[in-house]
């Protein structure tokens, strides 16, 4: 199994569309203070159907969406997408890639996705 791309819009201080390539295997984030590296952390356990808010860093679902600026409005929804590659057949499904995604809207409905059918969290996880 490995990574192939992370996609995060609208989760915690990405209010715009974030994107991550992972063409070589990764071992560390790296960056300055409030860079976001813990919400890249984070986002991985959200996409992946973390269910305890307090683990990353929130008291509600609703904080997990980005929540404006001076320059931005707040957002109504968050979504995180994962991509994986799956040619050694990992996963028992006959799909090169599986794409894995969650959104959170702001009156706490979830959405589970698998390559874009909605699912529910017991088959993502």
């Amino acid at each position: 199994m490995y990574l192939k791309h992370l996609t995060i819009s609208g989760f915690k201080s990405f209010a715009k569309k974030g994107e991550l390539e992972f063409s070589a295997p990764i071992t560390a984030i790296v960056g300055p203070n409030g860079s976001g590296k813990s919400n890249v952390a984070e986002s991985f356990r959200f996409v992946l159907g973390e269910q305890s808010t307090k683990g990353m860093r929130a008291k509600k679902g609703a904080d997990l969406i980005f929540n404006g600026s001076d320059s931005t409005s707040r957002g109504n929804r968050a979504s995180v997408s994962l991509t994986l590659d799956n040619s050694k057949r990992v996963f028992p499904v006959d799909f090169e890639e599986i794409v894995l995604e969650r959104v959170v809207h702001r009156d706490g409905k979830n959405e589970y996705l698998i390559n874009g059918s909605q699912k529910r969290l017991r088959d993502v996880q």
